[in-house]
């Protein structure tokens, strides 16, 4: 599983030069490894070490991962700083996490309170995916979405709160072409300007019969 991992690494990361060098020095891989043991601990009951492990963890990487959540395999985290998984969490093969995104809870859900991930799955920088929904398989989330409800599988979702943009490559909205990380544009921004300009308009339209 670690040689998978440093091949996904490779192969998802241009900066990655070699193996070794991915090991030795992405803090992403070393949040794994303690990840892997602290999930070990803690499925044998040895809840204590296992949460022991995961802080320490944290400590060294930034990045907080509850040992009590499920991930699979070729897991790349990008950076990763500020990564917070949760203890319900679970994520499938091959995802990619961007640094600073939350895989949380909404603080009014009990038992499964943490979003699952399916396979293939991009959470870009900053985003936040809140509560026990489901990420189906191959879908993009933007940098700085907030996505509180499910996102079909191959679906693209942008904004605060997200809404789908894409799926299956098919444009549902005119917001952006492509989850680059950079031109998604949101869409309660673009309705603010709307309404922003609305009221531009009543207020010449009021000055002017008040004129005339």
């Amino acid at each position: 599983m670690l040689l998978e991992t440093l091949r996904a690494y490779q192969r998802r990361d241009p900066a990655a030069r070699g193996k070794l060098e991915i090991f030795l020095l992405y803090s992403g891989v070393h949040a794994i490894l303690y990840y892997r043991l602290a999930h070990w601990l803690h499925r044998h009951q040895l809840c204590f070490l296992a949460r022991f492990v995961s802080q320490w963890g944290r400590f060294w990487t930034g990045i907080e991962i509850h040992p009590g959540a499920v991930i699979g395999r070729r897991l790349v985290i990008d950076h990763g700083t500020g990564i917070v998984i949760g203890e319900t969490t679970e994520i499938g093969d091959d995802v990619l996490l961007y640094q600073g995104v939350t895989l949380g809870g909404t603080g009014k859900d009990m038992g499964k309170r943490h979003p699952t991930l399916g396979n293939n799955v991009l959470v870009g920088a900053g985003a936040k995916v809140l509560g026990p929904i489901t990420i189906h398989e191959n879908a993009r989330i933007a940098a700085g979405a907030v996505v509180l409800q499910d996102v079909p599988a191959n679906a693209t979702a942008v904004g605060v709160p997200a809404q789908i943009v894409r799926v299956g490559g098919e444009k549902v909205r005119r917001y952006a072409d492509e989850v680059d990380q950079t031109s998604v544009v949101n869409p309660t921004l673009q309705k603010l300007e709307i309404l922003s300009r609305r009221i531009e308009e009543l207020e010449k339209s009021w000055a002017e019969h008040k004129n005339g």
